[in-house]
C-alpha cells in the first residue's frame, strides 16, 4: 500500500494499481489522517475539520460512513469482523497506520531531516523532491487544515531544494541547479537564500554576467517586496564575483532539534542591527520591523510571517513598551500567525511565536488576561526549546519568561536564576548581545537584594561586553545604576551628598533620553529623585516641570502630601489602583504604604503590607538597577505597625 499527498491524494496497492478512494469527502478524511502522521485524530476534531461552518446533524454518521467506505477501499480483502490494520480505531477517534516510507509527505520529510544531518544523503533528497507532483493536498480545497499543512509542507519544500543546491554547489557538483533555483526565486521571490544559490550556480556554469544581473534583481525584489536591503551572504556573493574570486561556500548549517530551523534570517537583519544601537536607529528598527511583518502577511506565506516575527530576536530589558502600540500590533501579528499554523506547526517556529508574544507582551500594559496570556507564551516557548536543544531559541525564550516574573513583589531571586542561565547559555554558545541581557538581568536582580558588589561586578563585565560587542546602549544603563549606588552610599558616612547624587541623576537621564526607549525614560528621573528624597526624609521634589509619566497616580497622593494638600491627596490615593507587575512595583507599593500611613488609611496600609510581605529583603526600585527608594523592610514595618494599631 502507498499513499500520495504531494499532489492530490491517491492511493496505489502493492502492484502499482490505484486505490479507488471515493468522492471528495473520503479524500479528505484520508488526507487528515495522513497529516496527524500516525497520531490519532478525535471524531470531533474530523467533524471540524470536514464541517468548518456549520456540521449537519448526522456529521458523526457520516464521517463513520467514510471511514468504513475508506476502509473498504484500502483492505479489501479484509476478511468480515477482522479488525481493520490500516486506518484504525483508537479511543475516541481513528489513526492511520502505515510505514512512513509508504507516504511520500514522510518519505520526503524524513528525507530532509537525513539531509540535514548528513550531507551524503543529498541524493536521497532529490529523489523524495522529484516525488512532488503539485500542491500538497491539492484536490482539497476550502479546508483549513489543508491549507495549514500546504503552507507548512512548501515551506519544507523550499528548504528542501535549497539545501540540496547548497550541498550540490559546495561539492562543485552545480550542474542542472539553475532551472530548478530559477523556478525556485519564481515561486518565492521573498527567499534571499534562493537568489543567493541561484546567482551561485550561474557563476559555477561560467555565466558571471547572469550571476550578477541575478544579484541586481534581487536587490530590487528584496526592496520592492519587504523594504529591506540585502543581508551579508548575498553582498558578500556580489563582492567575491565583482572581484574575480571564487565564492565562498556558504557556512555550514548545524540542525538541531525536529522541527523546520529558521535559516538565515536576513529580511530582518537590518532591523535587528539597529535595535541594538539605539537612538534614533532604535526608533527606525522598529517600524522596519513592523513594515517587515506587515509585507510577510500580504504574501499569504505563514511559514514566511511565523519567520518574520519570530527573526527579531533582540533582547528586551524593561517591562514597559517604548510602542505599545506596535507591541501590541507584533502579539497579535503572532497570535494570528500561530492559530492559521495549528497545533502541528513545526516546533520551533512555535516556540519562536510564543517567545515573541512573551517579549512583547510587557507586564506594565496588559490586562489580566493578557498576562495570563503572556506568562502562558513564555513557560511553553521555554518547555519546546529545551526540547529542541536550540540555546539560540531557548535564551529568547527564557528573555521572555525573565519579562513574565514579575507577577508580584519579592521575585528578585527568581529572576537572578534566569539571568545567570541567560548568561550560562549565551556564554557558552557564542550569543553576545543576550550575554549582555544575561549580565544585566543579574544586576538588576543583585540591586534588588542590595547586594552592591555583585551588582557592580556584573555592570563592569556588561560593559567590557559592550565595548567589544558596539552595544552602545549598554553604558547608558550602567550610568543609571551608578547613580543608583552613590543614591544609597549617600545616607551613609562619608557618602556623596543629596546634590551630587542629583547630579548624576540628571546626566543619566540626559543620556537616557535621547536612546530611543521612551517606556524605560518617562518618569524615571522624577521617581529616582523623589527615592533620594525620602532616604534623606525630605519632602517630595516640587518642580511644576518634572513629568512623573506612568507613575504620577502612586507618587500623587505624597505629592500632595508634601503640599499641605491632605483631602485632595485622600482622593488621589483612594483612586490609585494596584501597581502593575512591572520592575518598579516594589517601589509603587511603597510609596502607597507611606502615603496610607500618613493619611491614616488602615484598608490601604493593610494590602500594601500584603503586598510587600515576600518582598522584605528586598530593595524598592532597586530591581531595575537603577534607583532606590530605600529597604523594602522600612515602609512595610511602618505599613504593619499602622495596619496592626
Amino acid at each position: 500500500m502507498r499513499i500520495d499527498v504531494l499532489g492530490a491524494v491517491r492511493a496505489f496497492r502493492d502492484d502499482g494499481t490505484p486505490v479507488p478512494l471515493g468522492g471528495p469527502r473520503h479524500r479528505e478524511v484520508l488526507g487528515r489522517l495522513v497529516a496527524a502522521e500516525g497520531r490519532m485524530v478525535t471524531t470531533e476534531t474530523l467533524v471540524d475539520d470536514l464541517w468548518a461552518e456549520q456540521p449537519p446533524a448526522r456529521a458523526v454518521g457520516a464521517l463513520r460512513t467514510f471511514v468504513a467506505a475508506l476502509r473498504r477501499a484500502l483492505e479489501p480483502g479484509r476478511p468480515p469482523r477482522t479488525p481493520p490494520r490500516v486506518l484504525v480505531t483508537e479511543g475516541p477517534g481513528y489513526a492511520l497506520r502505515l510505514p512512513r516510507e509508504d507516504v511520500d509527505a514522510h518519505r520526503f520529510q524524513d528525507a530532509l531531516a537525513r539531509a540535514r544531518r548528513t550531507p551524503g544523503e543529498v541524493a536521497a533528497l532529490g529523489e523524495a523532491l522529484a516525488a512532488w507532483r503539485g500542491p500538497a493536498y491539492a484536490d482539497v480545497t476550502g479546508s483549513a487544515w489543508a491549507e495549514r499543512e500546504r503552507a507548512r509542507l512548501e515551506e519544507l519544500r523550499a528548504e528542501a531544494v535549497e539545501l540540496r543546491a547548497r550541498i550540490l554547489l559546495d561539492r562543485g557538483e552545480g550542474a542542472g541547479l539553475v532551472t530548478d533555483l530559477r523556478d525556485q526565486v519564481a515561486a518565492h521571490p521573498w527567499r534571499e537564500p534562493a537568489w543567493t544559490l541561484l546567482a551561485r550556480a550561474l557563476h559555477h556554469a561560467g555565466r558571471r554576467a547572469d550571476a550578477l544581473d541575478t544579484l541586481r534583481r534581487a536587490r530590487a525584489t528584496l526592496a520592492d517586496q519587504l523594504g529591506l536591503d540585502p543581508g551579508a551572504d548575498l553582498l558578500r556573493l556580489e563582492t567575491d564575483i565583482l572581484n574575480g574570486t571564487t565564492p565562498s561556500a556558504a557556512p555550514a548549517t548545524t540542525w538541531t532539534g525536529p522541527g523546520v530551523p529558521l535559516g538565515p534570517r536576513t529580511t530582518l537583519d537590518l532591523a535587528r542591527t539597529l535595535a541594538l544601537a539605539g537612538g534614533d536607529a532604535l526608533v527606525r528598527s522598529r517600524s522596519d520591523r513592523l513594515a517587515a511583518i506587515t509585507a510577510a502577511e500580504r504574501t499569504g506565506d505563514l511559514a514566511l510571517t511565523a519567520r518574520i516575527i519570530g527573526a527579531y530576536d533582540v533582547p528586551a530589558l524593561w517591562s514597559r513598551a517604548d510602542d505599545p502600540a506596535q507591541s501590541r500590533a507584533v502579539v497579535e501579528a503572532a497570535v494570528r500567525t500561530l492559530a492559521a499554523l495549528g497545533p502541528d506547526a513545526p516546533a520551533d517556529l512555535t516556540a519562536r511565536l510564543l517567545a515573541t508574544v512573551a517579549v512583547e507582551s510587557r507586564s506594565a500594559g496588559l490586562t489580566p488576561p493578557e498576562r495570563d496570556r503572556a506568562r502562558d507564551a513564555a513557560r511553553r516557548a521555554q518547555a519546546l526549546a529545551r526540547d529542541l536543544g536550540d540555546p539560540a531559541l531557548l535564551v529568547f525564550a527564557l528573555n521572555g519568561v525573565f519579562l513574565q516574573s514579575f507577577t508580584r513583589p519579592g521575585l528578585a531571586a527568581e529572576r537572578d536564576r534566569t539571568g545567570a542561565e541567560i548568561l550560562d547559555l549565551a556564554t557558552a554558545h557564542g550569543l553576545p548581545a543576550f550575554a549582555v541581557l544575561g549580565r544585566l538581568v543579574r544586576l538588576q536582580s543583585a540591586s534588588a537584594l542590595g547586594d552592591l558588589d555583585t551588582a557592580s561586578t556584573h555592570a563592569e563585565a556588561a560593559e567590557r561586553l559592550a565595548a567589544a560587542t558596539e552595544a552602545p546602549l549598554v553604558p547608558v544603563l550602567t550610568a543609571w545604576f551608578r547613580a543608583r549606588v552613590a543614591a544609597a552610599r549617600s545616607t551613609e558616612p562619608g557618602g556623596p551628598s543629596p546634590a551630587t547624587v542629583a547630579a548624576h541623576y540628571r546626566t543619566a537621564d540626559e543620556a537616557l533620553r535621547t536612546a530611543g526607549m521612551p517606556g524605560l525614560h518617562r518618569g524615571l528621573l522624577p521617581l529616582a529623585l523623589l527615592g533620594l528624597r525620602l532616604l534623606h526624609g525630605r519632602p517630595a521634589p516640587a518642580d511644576p516641570r518634572l513629568d512623573w509619566g506612568p507613575y504620577r497616580p502612586w507618587t500623587e497622593p505624597l505629592l500632595l502630601l508634601d503640599q499641605g494638600r491632605d483631602a485632595q491627596a485622600r482622593t488621589a490615593l483612594a483612586a490609585a489602583p494596584a501597581p502593575p507587575p512591572d520592575h518598579l512595583q516594589e517601589a509603587l507599593w511603597c510609596l502607597t504604604a507611606r502615603a496610607a500611613v500618613r493619611l491614616g488609611d488602615h484598608d490601604t496600609a493593610a494590602r500594601a503590607a500584603t503586598a510587600l510581605r515576600d518582598a522584605r529583603t528586598e530593595h524598592a526600585g532597586a530591581a531595575a538597577g537603577m534607583l532606590t527608594l530605600g529597604p523594602v523592610a522600612t515602609y512595610l514595618e511602618e505599613a504593619e505597625a499602622y495596619a496592626d494599631g
